[in-house]
C-alpha cells in the first residue's frame, strides 16, 4: 500500500498538471474527472461481489496490473514529445484506472480484518490513516512536483514512476497472507444478483450505514469537483505557483492526516463514535472554503492540513465501524456499497466544477462548496436512528465479547426506528 500510494500522490500531481499543459481551463480536468469516476461506479457493485466470491489477493493484483499498464502508456506518450499526446488519450487512461480502483477498493477494505486480530483493528485502520496521507498526500506529491520540475515540466517520468509502484504493490499483495472466509454452500451457488440484493438488504436495514452513505453522496456532490480540479487551478493561475508548489500543499495535508492518525492510533474508539465522526467531517469540509480564501500558498497548506486531519479522523472510525459491525462474509458488499452510493455523484460534481467556476469564479466556488458541504454533513447527524448504534453500546458489546472478531455482528439494536427512505 505504501509502494502504490507513493504513486497515487505522484499521480494526482502529474495528471493536474499534464491536463492543464494540454488545455488550461478547469474544464478539462473535469472531464477528466468524469472519465475517471463513471467506470469507477459502473463497475462498483461487480467490484464488491467479484471481492467476496473470490481470493480478495487475486483482485487486488489485477486490479493494480490494469492501474500499472494505462499509467505506463500515458507516460510514454508523454515523453514521446510535443504534439504525440492529447486530451482524449488521458481521458481513455483516466477511464480504465478508475476502473481498476472499482474492483481494489472493496477488496482493498474487506481483506483487511482478514490480516488483524478484531482487537487490534482500531489500531490497524489507524496505521492505515497514517501510512495513506504520508505515502499520497506528502511523499508522493512532493516527489510528483520535484520530478516535473526536473523534466522541465513533463510530467512523463513521473507516470511512469507511478506504473513501478503499482508492480512492487503486486509483488506485496502476491506474498500476503490472510485467514480465509468462512461461506455457506447456498452462497457458492448463489448469482451475483442475489448476492448485491443481499448485502443491499442488510445496508438498508441499518440507518448509520445507509444514512452515511447517501451523507457522502451529497457532500462529495457539493465539494469534490471543485476541491479536486480548482485547488490546482488557483495554483497555477491565480497564484502563479509551480507544481512544486502544488506538492508542498498536498503534502502538508498528508502531515494534517498523519498526525490525526497518530492521535486515534492512541487512544480507545470514542464511545459516541457517531457523533464524532460526524462532527470531524463537517469541520473538515468547511475547511475547503479556506482554498478560496487564501492568497497565499502557505494559507493553502494550513487549509489543507486541517482538512486532511479532520477527515483522516472520522474515516478511522468509521473504517473502525464496518469492520466491527459488519460480517466479514458481507464486508465486501458493503464496502462497495459504501463507494457506490458515496462516490455516485462524483461524476456530476466534476461535470459542474467548470460550468459553475465560469460563472461564480474558481475562488466562490470553491467557499460555497466548503460551506454547503459542512451543512449538508451535520444535517445527516440528526436523521432518525442515526445513533442508536452508540446509544447502544453495540460497538464496545462487540469489542468486549468479541476481540477477536470472529463471531457474527449483533442484530437487534441496528434495526432503525423507522423504515428508511428509499437509496
Amino acid at each position: 500500500m505504501t509502494a502504490s500510494l507513493i504513486g497515487d500522490g505522484i499521480f494526482l500531481v502529474s495528471m493536474a498538471w499534464q491536463v492543464y499543459d494540454l488545455s488550461n481551463t478547469p474544464t478539462a480536468l473535469s472531464i477528466v474527472g468524469v472519465a475517471m469516476t463513471v467506470p469507477q461506479i459502473v463497475f462498483l457493485l461487480v467490484g464488491g461481489v467479484v471481492s467476496d466470491r473470490f481470493d480478495r489477493r487475486r483482485v487486488m493484483i489485477g486490479a493494480d496490473a490494469l492501474r500499472m499498464l494505462s499509467v505506463a502508456i500515458l507516460g510514454v506518450l508523454s515523453l514521446a514529445g510535443p504534439g504525440v499526446l492529447e486530451l482524449w488519450h488521458v481521458v481513455v487512461v483516466a477511464a480504465a484506472f478508475g476502473a481498476g480502483t472499482a474492483f481494489f477498493g472493496p477488496a482493498f477494505d474487506a481483506i483487511v480484518p482478514q490480516l488483524v486480530p478484531g482487537n487490534d483493528l482500531n489500531q490497524a485502520n489507524s496505521l492505515d490513516q497514517f501510512i495513506r496521507p504520508a505515502a499520497a498526500r506528502m511523499i508522493g506529491p512532493a516527489i510528483g512536483g520535484w520530478l516535473i520540475a526536473a523534466w522541465g515540466g513533463r510530467p512523463g517520468a513521473a507516470f511512469l514512476i507511478n506504473a513501478f509502484t503499482f508492480l512492487l504493490s503486486i509483488v506485496c499483495v502476491f506474498l500476503m497472507r490472510a485467514r480465509a472466509v468462512e461461506r455457506s454452500s447456498e452462497e457458492g451457488s448463489s448469482s451475483a444478483f442475489h448476492e448485491i440484493r443481499e448485502g443491499f438488504r442488510f445496508v438498508r436495514s441499518r440507518v448509520w450505514l445507509w444514512g452515511t452513505f447517501l451523507a457522502a453522496t451529497l457532500a462529495y456532490l457539493i465539494f469534490w469537483g471543485p476541491s479536486e480540479v480548482l485547488l490546482p487551478f488557483i495554483v497555477r493561475n491565480h497564484m502563479h505557483g509551480t507544481a512544486r508548489d502544488l506538492g508542498f500543499i498536498l503534502a502538508l495535508g498528508g502531515v494534517g492526516a498523519m498526525f490525526a492518525a497518530i492521535v486515534m492510533g492512541n487512544r480507545d474508539m470514542p464511545r459516541k463514535h457517531i457523533t464524532f465522526m460526524y462532527g470531524v467531517w463537517t469541520v473538515s469540509t468547511v475547511a475547503i472554503a479556506g482554498y478560496g480564501l487564501a492568497s497565499f500558498p502557505w494559507q493553502l497548506m494550513i487549509a489543507s492540513f486541517v482538512f486532511n486531519a479532520l477527515e483522516g479522523a472520522g474515516t478511522i472510525v468509521w473504517a473502525t465501524t464496518k469492520g466491527r459491525l459488519v460480517p466479514a462474509r458481507l464486508l465486501g458488499r458493503v464496502s462497495s456499497f459504501d463507494w457506490f452510493i458515496s462516490t455516485g455523484l462524483v461524476p456530476v460534481s466534476f461535470a459542474l466544477t467548470g460550468p459553475v467556476a465560469a460563472v461564480f469564479g474558481a475562488r466562490h466556488t470553491l467557499v460555497g462548496a466548503g460551506i454547503l458541504g459542512g451543512i449538508v454533513t451535520l444535517g445527516f447527524l440528526f436523521l432518525p436512528g442515526m445513533r442508536n448504534v452508540e446509544r447502544a453500546g453495540d460497538l464496545e458489546r462487540a469489542s468486549r465479547e468479541d476481540p477477536e472478531g470472529t463471531l457474527p455482528p449483533l442484530e437487534g439494536p441496528l434495526v432503525p426506528t423507522r423504515a428508511p427512505a428509499p437509496l
